[in-house]
């Protein structure tokens, strides 16, 4: 521990260490030992925060979730019309997913555990589900205000959405393309005046 960790980290701040180090080293690459060791904490004291692994990964899953709600989803809830909104909710997915300490933890979690039944799975299958479900009711609501043409598919027009988001993911991360937000903005564009934005 040193001199700055004099007092012990509370529960919250193991969690938002954890979180760094899922961001570099995966989910399933977070260990307890190096966790416990960044902490200053022994690994049996660290088991009594989680209990277990998979305790520590589900914990910092909800955690990561709360940060995604405050950061991406809220802000873009506050503007009040549905077609600024929608945008909203593309840019701050950008800004989250491209920050510099690993990305979106969940689309890196879904390829890590897509074929991997469990709680971990489960935890991430649902938060991906409600993102999509956000997804499609900005898009209904962008319909209802007549932003987007009467005959748009909420579900299409979110599936495309997405894609076009995990595209930048990729590019962003693997390809380390510059270009990647602006490619992401300009399909943006594109996907609206397809549906008659």
């Amino acid at each position: 521990m040193t001199q700055a960790q004099l007092r012990p980290l509370s529960h919250e701040e193991i969690v938002a260490v954890a979180i760094e180090q899922a961001a570099q080293a995966g989910l399933d690459g977070l260990s307890i030992g190096s966790l416990a060791k960044s902490v200053g904490l022994s690994k049996s004291g660290l088991f009594g925060h989680f209990g277990s692994k998979q305790g520590l990964q589900t914990e910092v899953l909800n955690a990561c979730h709360s940060r995604f709600i405050e950061r991406v989803v809220q802000p873009a809830v506050a503007h009040k019309r549905p077609l600024a909104r929608l945008r909203a909710l593309l840019e701050n997915w950008l800004d989250w997913a491209g920050q510099s300490d690993g990305g979106c933890l969940f689309v890196a979690t879904a390829t890590e555990f897509d074929d991997r039944p469990g709680p971990v799975r489960d935890q991430v299958r649902a938060a991906s589900s409600n993102w999509v479900a956000t997804l499609e009711r900005a898009v209904s609501l962008a319909v209802e205000h007549g932003d987007l043409a009467p005959e748009t598919s909420p579900r299409q027009f979110a599936f495309e959405l997405h894609g076009l988001m995990l595209s930048y993911h990729c590019r962003k991360r693997l390809i380390e393309s510059d270009q990647a937000a602006s490619m992401a903005k300009a399909a943006f564009t594109r996907l609206l005046k397809s549906y008659g934005a």
